[in-house]
């Protein structure tokens, strides 16, 4: 991981983005246009981890949430094939988080992930650990809203960060 630099997307990373998404195997995929404009409008809140040639090896996809400016939506996170176990995903929030604390802007970090996705779980629990904050987790959205083959949700709220 010593060779990856963690940054602010540009939309030049976007379709790195979908690939790494799509070659994921757990994520929904967006449109390839969708990381584009990501990129374009939630670039601040949106991180990339890029190995030496510039290439993206990561990304995470985020938003503050309107009624709570202090909260950040994690909407996606996810690491290339070959950079997985490394600690690029916990680099990736810990860069975003602290980008973020500078600018006085978050206190709480919230997140949803599948009932099956174990890594996602783990580096949630594990980003609360090092950031000794606390983590409530409850249902958000149960399968039968879902119109397809979907497990429930979970949300993960994390914060207060930063005490």
């Amino acid at each position: 991981m010593d060779t990856l630099v963690m940054a602010v997307p540009t939309v030049e990373h976007g379709a790195a983005a979908w690939r790494i998404a799509r070659e994921s195997g757990v994520l929904d995929v967006n449109s390839p246009y969708s990381y584009l404009l990501w990129f374009r409008e939630f670039a601040r809140t949106s991180a990339v981890a890029l190995g030496a040639d510039g290439v993206p090896a990561g990304f995470v996809t985020g938003f503050r949430r309107p009624e709570q400016p202090d909260t950040l939506a994690v909407w996606q996170i996810a690491v290339d094939r070959g950079q997985r176990g490394r600690g690029v995903a916990g680099a990736m929030l810990d860069h975003l988080t602290a980008r973020l604390a500078t600018d006085g802007v978050l206190r709480y970090l919230e997140t949803t992930i599948a009932a099956d996705n174990t890594a996602s779980h783990q580096l949630f629990h594990s980003f609360a650990d090092r950031h000794a904050a606390p983590l409530k987790r409850e249902a958000l959205f149960p399968e039968e809203l879902f119109p397809d083959a979907h497990g429930t949700e979970f949300l993960y709220r994390i914060g207060p960060l930063g005490r």
